[in-house]
């Protein structure tokens, strides 16, 4: 289960209280104002990561191998979008578990992603093969 869908709504609750009780409403009108606040930052970056993603391909990334050595398991969704500037190429049925989403850079290196629950589980970087079909020499 996801706690943190019960906690943070929790603490919230928990912070207004604390802040009621120690200072009134002043102290309860500035804890709702930073609350707010927080939400509105978090609201903004969630704007400008897809903002810049709406300018670019589906499923295109820059360098695949930097994105490869990039990521991290359990980062969510949107900071893998903030590291790729790009929404992912979804390869699973809309609305399953785990999810799959691809980004292919230039040279059609592939880093197949794997969330679950919206963090990233697993990743897998493919790159393709070279084979060199003139001689090198001078």
């Amino acid at each position: 289960m996801n706690f943190q869908k019960i906690l943070v709504p929790l603490g919230g609750i928990v912070l207004l209280g604390l802040a009621y009780r120690a200072y009134g409403w002043a102290g309860l009108a500035m804890a709702a104002t930073g609350g707010v606040m927080w939400m509105l930052l978090h609201f903004t970056r969630l704007m400008q990561v897809l903002k810049r993603a709406a300018k670019r391909p589906i499923g295109f990334v820059d360098s695949a191998v930097m994105l490869n050595a990039k990521l991290r398991p359990q980062v969510n969704l949107m900071h893998v979008i903030a590291l790729t500037k790009s929404l992912g190429q979804l390869q699973t049925p809309k609305d399953t578990q785990p999810e799959i989403f691809t980004w292919t850079d230039g040279s059609q290196s592939v880093v197949r992603c794997e969330f679950l629950n919206g963090r990233l589980q697993s990743w897998t970087l493919t790159r393709p093969d070279v084979t060199e079909d003139s001689p090198s020499g001078s």
